[in-house]
């Protein structure tokens, strides 16, 4: 048993558990306009089914917490990918847009032990220099998965129709629950306790008292919520004004996709010379400049600059998350189970707030994407100046 437990997953594992929700959020996208037809519902409303996930998301995040201090991270995982696959199935049945949002509850429920429990064990598993290059590798496959779940939605409904999207959602669902129960350890530490309610008061008040975590918060809520609101909005964008047609906006996932994969080798090297937190704030600023230009772009309907901006865009947030990732609940190890559960419900909280403030400002409008980008990511720019200058003092 203590060797087991002293085991470490592979990075592979790590990646596909970390990355199947995120999946299961954006292959949605493409179809959102056929579903809103099919479904007779207008476009604001079939975007619930992005915002809604992240409600269920961010309530599995912190019982998952939980039970993966109570009773194991391995029980956690399987336990929650069980709840996945029945979600899944039933969004494959659904008869109509109200079984639709159930099914998504529970499947975002279910997927979002593939959040909490994941980054759970690479807090406990890996630190220092090898835990930023882990955790860079891995928030790679964060914003790497979401942008290839277009590009797999997108052929799915082009060669089957929008139905058979949720066909390999089931399969994605198997797959990741066979792989999970033969290959991932049991690496809760030993000197972990279950909280107490008392006790979890305790971890709940010093997390919200914390500058720390609220800035680290905002950086992940920010930079998944413009992730996510851009997936919300940009088929509309592209399918609908520009007239792309499902596979070729989900082709636009390839962008995002060597974005993620760009700013992983870039933070790699630069932590070589750099501190991370000095290389979160080049991200950051790389992030504002490319925004700027967005809206800029967007105003005269430039697609190849809009596409340039993009790239750069995530570029630079894809070079912060790790940072944020990896030094947000440092100083919280004894209590990394309740502490990543309540921080994750916070920040997944937060992503649903800004999901569905993206649907609210939905007016047809192709430059009001890219301002609600720039509005987000000089927010965050701002808080972690704050933040910088304090560590710097």
């Amino acid at each position: 048993m203590k060797n087991v437990q002293k085991q470490r997953p592979s990075l592979g594992l790590l990646i596909t558990l970390v990355g199947f929700p995120q999946i299961s959020e954006s292959i949605f996208t493409p179809i959102l306009p056929a579903l809103s037809h099919a479904l007779r519902v207008s476009a604001g409303r079939s975007q619930l089914t992005l915002s809604v996930y992240f409600v269920a998301f961010a309530l599995g995040v912190l019982c998952w917490g939980q039970f993966a201090d109570s009773q194991g991270r391995r029980p956690a995982m399987l336990g929650g990918l069980i709840i996945y696959l029945i979600g899944n199935l039933g969004l494959l049945i659904s008869p109509n847009f109200t079984w639709l949002l159930g099914c998504r509850l529970i499947q975002a429920f279910g997927a979002s032990a593939g959040s909490v429990v994941t980054q759970t064990i690479m807090r406990e598993s890996f630190t220092g220099i090898t835990g930023a290059k882990v955790f860079a590798n891995v928030s790679a496959a964060m914003a790497l998965s979401p942008a290839l779940g277009p590009l797999i939605g997108g052929a799915v409904q082009t060669h089957f129709g929008y139905h058979h999207v949720f066909s390999v959602l089931v399969i994605l669902a198997i797959a990741c629950l066979l792989y999970a129960g033969a290959r991932l350890p049991e690496t809760r530490p030993t000197t972990v306790q279950v909280a107490s309610w008392r006790q979890q008061a305790q971890v709940l008040k010093r997390l919200g008292t914390d500058p720390t975590v609220w800035v680290y918060g905002l950086l992940i809520s920010g930079i998944n919520g413009i992730l996510f609101s851009y997936y919300a909005e940009a088929p509309f964008i592209f399918e609908s004004h520009f007239g792309f047609s499902a596979l070729a906006y989900g082709r636009l996932g390839l962008l995002l996709a060597a974005a993620s994969l760009l700013g992983a080798i870039l933070v790699n090297r630069l932590v070589a010379y750099w501190s991370s937190m000095q290389v979160a704030l080049g991200g950051l600023g790389v992030s504002c400049l490319a925004s700027l230009g967005l809206v800029a772009t967007a105003h005269f309907a430039l697609v190849p600059g809009m596409l340039s901006c993009i790239f750069l865009v995530f570029l630079g947030l894809n070079v912060t998350l790790p940072t944020a990732l990896n030094r947000a609940l440092i100083g919280y190890e004894s209590v990394m189970g309740s502490a990543s559960g309540w921080f994750s419900l916070a920040y997944y909280l937060a992503i649903s707030a800004l999901t569905y403030l993206m649907s609210w400002l939905h007016n047809g409008r192709i430059t009001t994407l890219p301002i609600y980008i720039l509005g987000v990511t000089l927010v965050m720019t701002s808080a972690y100046l704050g933040l910088y200058r304090r560590t710097r003092q």
